[in-house]
């Protein structure tokens, strides 16, 4: 039996980090910069960057869950652009937005809807969202992969303040299924994220057969505040603690960026991340420093610090980093069935 383990949103060593995020937030009003852009869509898509959230929004493709594609926890003005909302002034703490990666995003969502697939899951009941009408503001976005295929869940960071999700989850969801694998994009409530992740992982482990995918072997991702959800609930202590339940896998693998997360223990799933090595608030060697202390336990490891780059650069188009998501899914797939240690390997700048 697992021994019971203390758990808190913040705490230990990496409550600095958040610390520092929260003397970096912004006044949460947007403005309005209706400069438009180029329209760089593939032709026969709908959202161009041109497009307003209001477009969005309103489409009947996204019914009446349209608004969580954008942070419900920042003030967006409904007529800003796609171009103008893909900015470090919207998902602040972020960088190398593409307005381009948006509209293709957001086209991809609306194709699969207009098609008859199911593009949105909520993961709490009507009951329980009439009890707490917070439970409303989340669920799952999910990019389709090919059936039977173990699953991803990824989570986006905003430093538990909002859900950068167009930049932070969706664009890393996007790509997991060009590779064959659903993936589902967690929207959570930023005060209770564990809880909300916990149920995204029971909601799917229990529907796996509808949702057409393998309920074990599954990855989960995160970005900042996401990645340390990521690795509480693929800690196997956490994750039953959380769940109440047994009967639920422990993940095959974790995908972890930029985060200050420290906590490491025998029961941690093996571990993915990459880092840039001028991030000012998560230190790559904090991040190296955990690894080094999984690998010591036997717990398979990989990391990469990306020369130059700072914090928040998802999935680096553009950047030394680009390409890392296939690095990840190749790590991902060679513990899909094993438990043996691949160690840490040194640092080094892609």
């Amino acid at each position: 039996m697992l021994s019971a383990i203390f758990l808190c949103a913040s705490c230990s060593e990496d409550e600095d980090i958040i610390k520092k995020e929260d003397s970096m937030k912004p006044n949460t009003e947007i403005p309005t910069e209706n400069g438009g852009g180029t329209n760089n869509s593939p032709a026969g898509n709908i959202f161009t960057t041109n497009s307003t959230v209001d477009d969005v929004i309103s489409n009947p493709a996204f019914g009446d869950f349209g608004y969580l594609l954008f942070p419900v926890d920042r003030n967006i003005s409904r007529s800003m652009t796609l171009a103008d909302i893909s900015s470090s002034s919207v998902y602040i703490w972020y960088s190398h937005i593409q307005p381009e990666k948006t509209v293709e995003i957001i086209n991809r969502l609306y194709n699969d809807a207009i098609a008859g697939k199911k593009i949105f899951y909520r993961i709490y009941s009507d009951a329980e969202i009439a009890a707490d009408p917070s439970k409303a503001d989340t669920g799952l976005f999910l990019f389709r992969g090919n059936a039977g295929k173990p699953f991803a869940i990824t989570n986006a960071g905003g430093g538990f303040m909002y859900v950068g999700a167009m930049h932070d989850s969706f664009p890393h969801s996007l790509e997991i299924s060009k590779a064959g694998y659903s993936a589902f994009a967690l929207i959570y409530r930023p005060d209770d994220p564990y809880s909300d992740l916990a149920r995204a992982i029971e909601f799917i482990h229990d529907n796996a057969s509808d949702l057409g995918v393998k309920s074990e072997d599954y990855s989960l991702w995160g970005g900042s505040a996401g990645a340390r959800m990521s690795a509480v609930l693929g800690n196997q202590a956490y994750l039953q603690q959380l769940t109440g339940r047994t009967d639920i896998p422990q993940a095959s693998a974790i995908i972890m960026q930029y985060t200050g997360y420290t906590q490491a223990s025998q029961y941690d799933a093996p571990t993915y991340v990459c880092v840039g090595s001028n991030d000012g608030i998560a230190s790559w060697r904090t991040m190296q420093n955990r690894l080094q202390r999984l690998s010591a336990m036997g717990i398979p490891t990989e990391f990469h610090v990306y020369e130059g780059l700072g914090h928040g650069f998802g999935i680096g188009t553009g950047t030394v980093a680009d390409g890392w998501v296939n690095d990840a899914l190749k790590f991902w797939q060679k513990n899909m069935k094993t438990s043996g240690s691949a160690g840490i390997p040194p640092v080094y700048a892609d």
